[in-house]
């Protein structure tokens, strides 16, 4: 599963899709992988998005809202916002932060 959500984060990737691949009802699915990962699927994916972008906003200096469609976010303003709430910092901080933190 991890490897599938590793290459497939990006995407819209539905709960019963994610079972599927393992072979398990969505409930099911649910339980195992939050119990295995110790988050929900959504969560888990969204950390996986968060990881990605964060490294594109600190490797290059692509615009915000390519790397926001690159990591599965539906538009510049959604990947703020979740930045913000899951990171505590907006893409723009972060890159700020990352690039300020290269130069010491």
């Amino acid at each position: 599963m991890q490897e599938f959500l590793d290459q497939n984060f990006a995407r819209k990737l539905a709960l019963a899709e994610m079972a599927a691949v393992c072979g398990l009802s969505p409930y099911h699915f649910m339980r195992a992988f939050s119990r295995t990962f110790g988050m929900p699927p959504h969560q888990y994916v969204l950390d996986l998005r968060l990881d990605f972008a964060e490294r594109l906003l600190a490797g290059s200096r692509m615009a915000i809202a390519d790397i926001a469609h690159l990591a599965g976010f539906s538009s510049q303003s959604h990947f703020t916002t979740v930045m913000k709430q899951y990171r505590g910092v907006t893409p723009l901080q972060a890159r700020v932060m990352k690039v300020n933190s290269k130069d010491k």
